[in-house]
C-alpha cells in the first residue's frame, strides 16, 4: 500500500521540521505546504503551532487556515492539531486577561493552569478513553509537554446520532484536556514529535486510522 500523505500547514510556526520527521518516521509521505489545492488533496492535514494563541492565530489567517480547517471537516478529512494547533480549535483562548477568537470547531475557552509552577515542561502521563485510536497500545506511556495554557473542560453537548468524541485527561495544577478525538478531527495537547517512540506510535495510529 501507498504510504498516507500528509500535508503539515505551513504558515510560519516553529517546530514543524521535527513534526515532518516524525510522520516520516510513522511511515507518512509528508508535504511542509500552504497549498490549498494540495492540503485538500492530502490524507491527512497536520496544524503545528508553538507560542501564544494570538500569535498562531494571527499567522494562521494569513494563510487563511480557519478555511482550510472549516473546508477539510466539512468533507470529513482528517485533521490533528499539536500543542498551540490543539488549543486553538477550541472558542477562545484568554491570555494574561486578553481573549482571542480561536477556530471555534469546538466550544470553551484554554486558559492558564492554576498551578505553581508554569510552563508545564517535560514527561508526564496521561488517562486515555476506552475508545481512544490514538491511545491504542499506548496507553500507559508517558508524553512530552511543555505549555502553561491549557483546556481545562469539554462543554460540547452529546450528540446520541454520532459516536462520542474520545477524551485524554492530564494534570498539573488541574485536570485538562490532553488529547481530543473527535470524528475527522483530532488533537494533543502534548507535542508527539517529541516524545519519543510512543509519539511516534499514536503518529502511527492517526495515519492508520486516515
Amino acid at each position: 500500500m501507498a504510504a498516507p500523505v500528509v500535508a503539515v500547514l505551513d504558515y510560519g510556526s516553529g517546530n514543524v521540521h521535527s513534526a515532518v520527521k516524525a510522520l516520516e518516521r510513522a511511515g507518512a509521505e509528508v508535504r511542509l505546504t500552504a497549498d490549498r489545492a494540495l492540503i485538500h488533496r492530502a490524507d491527512g492535514l497536520l496544524v503545528p503551532g508553538v507560542g501564544a494563541f494570538s500569535a498562531v492565530m494571527a499567522a494562521l489567517e494569513t494563510v487563511r487556515g480557519s478555511e482550510i480547517v472549516d473546508r477539510r471537516l466539512a468533507g470529513g478529512r482528517p485533521v490533528l492539531g499539536i500543542c498551540v494547533g490543539m488549543q486553538i480549535l477550541f472558542d477562545v483562548g484568554r491570555e494574561r486577561g486578553v481573549d482571542s477568537k480561536g477556530l471555534g470547531q469546538w466550544p470553551g475557552v484554554v486558559e492558564q493552569l492554576p498551578a505553581d509552577v508554569l510552563p508545564h515542561m517535560g514527561w508526564d502521563t496521561v488517562r486515555s478513553d476506552a475508545g481512544s485510536v490514538l491511545f491504542d497500545g499506548i496507553a500507559d506511556e508517558r508524553f512530552y509537554f511543555v505549555h502553561s495554557y491549557a483546556a481545562q473542560q469539554w462543554t460540547l453537548p452529546r450528540d446520541d446520532r454520532r459516536r462520542p468524541p474520545a477524551l485524554t485527561w492530564s494534570e498539573h495544577g488541574a485536570p485538562f484536556l490532553a488529547a481530543v478525538e473527535n470524528g475527522p478531527l483530532s488533537a494533543t495537547q502534548f507535542h508527539p514529535e517529541k516524545s519519543g517512540a510512543a509519539g511516534i506510535r499514536l503518529l502511527r495510529n492517526w495515519l492508520g486510522s486516515l
